[in-house]
């Protein structure tokens, strides 16, 4: 039989984040599958989005393709499949080997009368297979788990805010705070410019008041 491991991505543009989310568990369980895992960002000035992976056996991934349509509007689909059917036949070879070694080695081991360093080196030699069985055949377990369930993230996310809607009054609310704000600084310089002519003026007066006092003084 084929050895085809499946996985994909897609993003769905929704109205409301929380509905999108609890429809895309109701498909996975729908087609027998479930969400492993689920992520979500909503922040104050952040696109509301989640990302969720489905788990899915493999004869059922096309209707849970399918199925999205309906949640949202679907903006890219990518699926990958990988063959490991070769893999698993070399690794399943490879097993089949190793155990003929173990049962060779378990003989040896029971009628040998030699010395000890030999029996020692015979099982060492046993742990080594035994070890190495125990590591390919857990990695036939995860390709059999693999190819039997197909993985599908889905991330949903709400329409992009419309650019320059900052604020709660808008683009033209905006534009009244940015007006107003000027105003303020200009008045702000100009208070601060007549804090200097002011006092110079006061100071020109009284010297010209003073000049005529002398004037006056002189001539009497």
């Amino acid at each position: 039989p084929s050895m085809i491991i499946r996985t994909g991505q897609a993003s769905l543009e929704v109205d409301s984040l929380e509905l999108a989310m609890g429809r895309v568990q109701l498909l996975a369980r729908s087609v027998g599958g479930f969400v492993a895992n689920s992520q979500m960002q909503a922040g104050a000035e952040q696109q509301r989005a989640a990302t969720l992976e489905i788990r899915v056996p493999s004869a059922r991934f096309d209707d849970l393709m399918n199925g999205l349509a309906p949640i949202g509007k679907v903006e890219y689909v990518n699926i990958s499949a990988q063959d490991v059917g070769e893999e698993f036949t070399d690794i399943t070879a490879r097993v089949a080997n190793s155990r003929r070694l173990e049962q060779r080695l378990i003989e040896l081991l029971a009628t040998r009368t030699g010395k000890l360093s030999d029996v020692l080196e015979i099982e060492r030699e046993l742990a080594r297979v035994r070890e190495e069985v125990e590591r390919m055949e857990g990695r036939l377990r995860y390709l059999r788990a693999h190819v039997a369930t197909s993985s599908l993230t889905v991330t949903v996310h709400e329409p992009a805010p419309v650019v320059g809607e900052t604020g709660s009054g808008g683009v033209i609310g905006e534009a009244f705070r940015d007006a107003w704000r000027n105003f303020v600084n200009f008045v702000a310089g100009l208070i601060a410019s007549l804090g200097v002519v002011i006092p110079g003026a006061a100071v020109v007066l009284l010297g010209l008041l003073g000049l005529r006092w002398i004037w006056r003084r002189s001539r009497s």
